[in-house]
């Protein structure tokens, strides 16, 4: 049968576009990063050298946009919504607000636990079991990373002494939906993780022409027929400052590419 998923679209006109709802911001920062979660941004908020510079809006409420000074370096960071749709909307926001390059980071389920915990997870690539990226790319199963930033995000958790491994994603739109052979397809595929994210992100970033780096790390297991939430309930915030440290690191190598 066919469906919405066959039928390219990304090379149609849009009706109205981002800059038609978000103004640009002076001064914003040429480089933004983002976190899904809360506790991590509003831990970073609250730091010395932090201000609000804008806010992005959607009918769930206002989500305010901070710039921090890392290295001398001014960066803008602010809490993605979860999600493909809502994610890949503040990106866009974010783009028009004056963004030229982008570092987003989050958790994930692990499907193979034995090479990805206590791990960075770098995405390769990412199955397009979601909506959003069919509206960017043509239809296809997977969407690849691109290799320019992938070599940058190694570089920088090899220079930063994380540990990390490589592979591909799985985006789903429906996270009670992912059903026992789903995951066994997936792990059969090669897939380390799941996540609802990257395979639109990866969309809209190429679509746009804004590079993008995105890493993960576990939180929930689905290694097993059994589920184990794990730490996903602590979002990250056990190690905040690690991984948000290491989101600054990828921006600056970004920043240099886009002056």
């Amino acid at each position: 049968m066919d469906t919405i998923f066959h039928h390219p679209r990304a090379h149609e006109p849009a009706l109205f576009s981002p800059q038609d709802t978000t103004p640009p911001v002076e001064h914003f920062p040429r480089v933004c990063v983002s976190t899904f979660s809360k506790p991590i941004i509003d831990k970073f908020s609250s730091m010395e050298k932090t201000h609000q510079i804008a806010t992005l809006y959607c009918a769930n409420g206002a989500v305010p946009v901070y710039q921090t000074d890392y290295c001398q370096t001014s960066i803008a960071f602010y809490q993605s919504p979860v999600g493909a749709p809502a994610c890949a909307s503040f990106f866009e926001e974010a783009v028009a607000m004056g963004a030229k390059a982008f570092v987003l980071f989050g958790s994930c389920g692990m499907l193979d636990e034995e090479k990805t915990k206590d791990k960075i997870i770098v995405p390769t690539a990412a199955v397009r079991d979601e909506g959003v990226s069919y509206h960017y790319r043509e239809p296809s199963p997977e969407i690849q990373a691109d290799s320019a930033m992938t070599r940058i995000l190694r570089e920088t958790l090899s220079q930063c002494g994380f540990d990390y491994v490589e592979g591909k994603t799985w985006t789903t739109d429906a996270i009670y939906r992912e059903t026992i052979p789903a995951i066994r397809q997936r792990k059969l595929e090669g897939c380390l993780a799941v996540e609802m994210e990257y395979a639109s992100m990866l969309a809209v970033s190429q679509y746009r022409k804004i590079p993008f780096i995105q890493f993960l790390y576990g939180a929930d297991s689905l290694a097993s027929d059994t589920w184990e939430p794990r730490d996903l309930n602590l979002c990250g915030l056990n190690h905040a400052e690690k991984y948000m440290a290491l989101a600054f690191e990828c921006a600056l190598r970004l920043e240099k590419q886009v002056r």
